[in-house]
């Protein structure tokens, strides 16, 4: 009996959407018995990581062919086809692609005579195609890509050389995916991109994100829950507060780029916004819908960050009130300006400083807990199991083993939210 692909996927929602696209190109090219790596390059850990477990999975599976691919793989190719374990590499582009797969389908299990690099310049590329899916494996929710690049330079970031300039997707072709997903039974879907605050910038017309979101919630009326992925919320128009203030459909959670706590610190990163702009925005969006939870991605450690410029980001996560926090202790990334930052913060001292802010969060989420104890949620179901291992997610993100054995994965349930330990809530399925 043939195996099916298996996909690995690193880093972030978008790169979970675009491994759907590959595992449908893959299995309609006939590719079996094959691995894809969809590599993340946020970190330089992160792509250490990839290859990691290439290596690993290699020796696991001797004779099953690996094709890499992803921004790691997009922005330094030649490591990866230099590995004994690849046998192909595809661009960020290319793994889009069904003609990529179509090729290396047509040499079935011996890929010794594909091509070692299909990559090409991802500058060059200058539209994305909202690509439909039929469905997510045993994913409860679904991701659509409504953008894809991003034309900031940040000067830790190597993503802009991984993905490209931003370049959106057409509103009606993501109108049309979300009917489509839907009408499949999907509760919840997620717009995803890199920099999703910039949509619209190079369509006809320039719409927005929030013009984009006001349509979703208009025209897919029997959408239950919409939430909206990282933004930056300096950029954040009047019609997508108005959105997130007052239609409950979209979920009151918000993850924000900021990077940074300390102004000094977020102009070396290049950075569009200051401390003051975060908690400015935190503060009005709370004050017009107190339940709304925001999590954060925050880099200690950075060039020339001292102790008193990294107790400005502990300050922000009382100020803001930031729950769910993503830290990474910077690493450098060659090619980016900030590597050549003199002043460097020693490598200890970075992680020393992640522990303490991800502390921080953990206390915001304890906090976040037992003020919910007692209340009610309404928890998309996203896998079921026995003992306790009935999982899902609340509006606020809160993770709650749910107490019910009459569930399916994709089913919205009402909870009351009871005991809770670092990790989760319980949730008692009410009648």
């Amino acid at each position: 009996m043939s195996a099916k692909p298996e996909i690995v996927t690193f880093g972030c929602r978008l790169n979970t959407y675009e491994s759907e696209v590959m595992r449908r190109h893959a299995e309609e090219a006939g590719l079996e018995d094959v691995i894809i790596v969809n590599t993340c390059a946020v970190t330089a850990e992160a792509t250490r990581q990839a290859r990691q477990s290439i290596r690993r999975m290699k020796r696991e599976r001797p004779d099953t062919p690996i094709i890499v691919t992803g921004c790691a793989a997009q922005i330094d190719p030649l490591q990866f086809s230099k590995m004994p374990e690849v046998a192909t590499v595809l661009g960020n582009q290319e793994k889009l692609e069904a003609k990529s797969f179509v090729g290396l389908g047509r040499a079935g299990l011996d890929l010794s005579n594909a091509p070692r690099v299909q990559v090409n310049d991802i500058f060059s590329v200058k539209e994305t195609a909202g690509h439909l899916i039929d469905g997510f494996g045993e994913r409860a929710r679904a991701f659509v890509q409504i953008q894809n690049g991003c034309n900031h330079r940040c000067t830790f970031c190597i993503i802009p050389y991984g993905r490209g300039n931003s370049r959106s997707v057409a509103m009606g072709e993501v109108v049309e995916q979300i009917k489509r997903l839907v009408g499949q039974g999907f509760n919840e879907v997620v717009l995803t991109g890199v920099d999703i605050t910039s949509f619209g910038e190079d369509l006809p017309g320039t719409p927005t994100l929030g013009q984009l979101v006001q349509k979703i919630l208009k025209l897919v009326p029997d959408l239950p829950r919409l939430r909206i992925s990282s933004i930056d919320s300096i950029e954040v128009d009047e019609p997508l507060y108005d959105a997130i203030i007052h239609d409950a459909r979209v979920m009151p959670h918000l993850h924000l780029s900021l990077q940074a706590g300390d102004d000094m610190i977020l102009k070396r990163m290049k950075r569009r916004h200051l401390r003051g702009d975060a908690i400015e925005f935190t503060s009005r969006v709370r004050a017009a819908r107190p339940e709304i939870v925001f999590g954060a991605d925050i880099i200690t450690g950075f060039p020339t960050e001292t102790d008193e410029m990294f107790q400005n980001s502990i300050k922000l996560v009382e100020e803001c009130d930031l729950t769910w926090l993503h830290v990474f202790p910077y690493s450098e990334r060659e090619g980016t300006p900030a590597a050549k930052i003199p002043n460097k913060v020693p490598k200890a001292v970075r992680k020393e400083r992640a522990a303490e802010l991800r502390a921080a969060g953990d206390k915001r989420v304890a906090a976040l807990f037992k003020s919910s104890e007692g209340k009610t949620a309404n928890v998309l179901i996203e896998r079921v199991g026995h003992d306790g291992d009935t999982m899902g997610h609340s509006e606020q993100f809160i993770p709650v083993v749910v107490q019910a054995a009459d569930v399916e994965p994709g089913q919205i349930v009402p909870v009351r939210l009871t005991a809770r330990d670092e990790n989760a809530m319980t949730g008692i399925k009410l009648d």
